[in-house]
């Protein structure tokens, strides 16, 4: 496992990403139903309150194509040491999780948001690593 002596934060950064963004997106895939109407209730009361399937369905893809680049980007790391694939996905993951924060900010869910910014750091630092 060489890639993971030469690039040891940066894959471990990628595989937390791709858990994340992975198991989110078939959650959505799964529960459909479940997530619209879970949704729909949190943004009762806020500007995106008409738009909850759409916004949604735009995160799913978001979070599913960001997902598929981190592990093709893995992959790459592992063969070739490329970083490009996977600096765009942990890219892409940056944008998701802006989105998100925007949508919780919206709600007016201060800790929804707040906790957002974990995922975020952690992103960020892998954008670092994988632009250095």
């Amino acid at each position: 496992m060489n890639f993971l002596s030469n690039y040891p934060a940066e894959v471990l950064i990628l595989l937390f990403l791709i858990v994340t963004f992975i198991q989110s997106g078939i959650d959505k895939l799964i529960d459909w139903k479940g997530n619209v109407a879970f949704i729909a209730d949190h943004f009762k009361n806020s500007p995106l309150k008409n738009s909850v399937p759409l916004l949604l369905g735009i995160i799913l893809i978001l979070e599913i194509v960001a997902g598929f680049f981190m592990c093709v980007g893995v992959f790459q790391l592992y063969t070739s040491e490329a970083k490009e694939i996977a600096s765009l996905g942990i890219e892409l993951s940056a944008i998701t999780l802006i989105f998100l924060l925007i949508g919780q900010r919206l709600a007016k869910d201060y800790a929804g948001a707040m906790s957002l910014a974990v995922y975020f750091i952690i992103t960020v630092l892998g954008v670092y690593l994988l632009n250095s």
